[in-house]
């Protein structure tokens, strides 16, 4: 009997996972990764618990994330009763603004600021004549389509984005596609009948801030069939308090040749440590 109850006893006296203090669970999980806390929140209650703290969110959100909600949602509709973790989950979906123009987003995987601009957009030399540029439908675009330059002599985008920007520092990246992709009998295929003169002279990037800092560089387009980023150059924000305003080129301007056969998708800005972890933004 003795022996029996004892087992009993010790057994039952173990520890289990709903026994531990949500508070104290909270606060390891503040040192956590987001994707790391949203996997302990399936295990159980408790951990669901802990997992809804305020201040576990407080760190992942960026430091001027009320600035942010203020430029991209209408206060008048945006739920005032999320927390931290819902408003963090709003961010991590893609927005958009601007008569649906620019999508941001929180990268899922780093809590960073990332911002794309579509190519309707932007100021493009000749969109309305469709001997040169049309809007075609697409499923490889965020936005549904990307403008497409059949042949031009006088190659001009530029475009800008004011955005409160936590301080750091950006890339800017033009999305470009050399031939035109489509669907047959569902595979991919892409005519590249168009393309012609970027071997020629090189594309010229540029971008500029409010705070006058400027940027130029100069790159050959290459590669057709794949969608590469190409880098025009990087910026930095000091306050992100306050909105910085971000011009940007891409021009290929000797009329001595014409050029053709592009896709131009957006434009995206993403902070400069992503070019040493996604594999996309580096495409030579």
């Amino acid at each position: 009997m003795g022996i029996w109850f004892s087992t009993t006893s010790s057994e039952s006296s173990k520890p289990s996972l709903d026994e531990l203090p949500e508070n104290c669970l909270a606060v390891v999980m503040e040192y956590m990764d987001p994707p790391q806390i949203c996997k302990l929140a399936s295990l159980n209650r408790t951990f669901r618990g802990a997992s809804l703290a305020d201040f576990v969110w407080e760190s992942k959100l960026p430091s001027n994330y009320q600035v942010i909600l203020s430029k991209i949602f209408d206060a008048r509709t945006f739920p005032s009763h999320l927390g931290k973790r819902g408003i963090y989950s709003r961010l991590c979906s893609f927005t958009t603004f601007d008569d649906g123009n620019k999508k941001v987003w929180l990268d899922t995987s780093m809590g960073k600021v990332c911002l794309c601009i579509s190519a309707k957009g932007l100021y493009i030399t000749g969109i309305d004549d469709r001997r040169y540029w049309n809007h075609i439908p697409t499923e490889e675009s965020r936005f549904s389509s990307v403008a497409y330059l059949q042949q031009i002599w006088w190659f001009e985008v530029d475009g800008e984005v004011e955005f409160p920007f936590p301080a750091g520092t950006y890339s800017l990246f033009f999305r470009i596609h050399l031939g035109k992709a489509s669907k047959r009998f569902g595979r991919r295929v892409c005519n590249t009948e168009h393309v012609h003169g970027w071997d020629i002279k090189p594309v010229k990037f540029q971008l500029w801030t409010s705070d006058d800092q400027h940027v130029a560089s100069h790159c050959f387009l290459k590669g057709t069939g794949k969608w590469r980023y190409y880098h025009a150059g990087d910026f930095v924000v000091e306050d992100g308090n306050v909105s910085t305003k971000v011009k940007f080129s891409m021009t290929q301007i000797d009329c001595t040749h014409t050029k053709g056969g592009l896709c131009l998708d957006s434009v995206f800005v993403y902070p400069s440590e992503f070019r040493k972890v996604k594999d996309f933004l580096n495409h030579s």
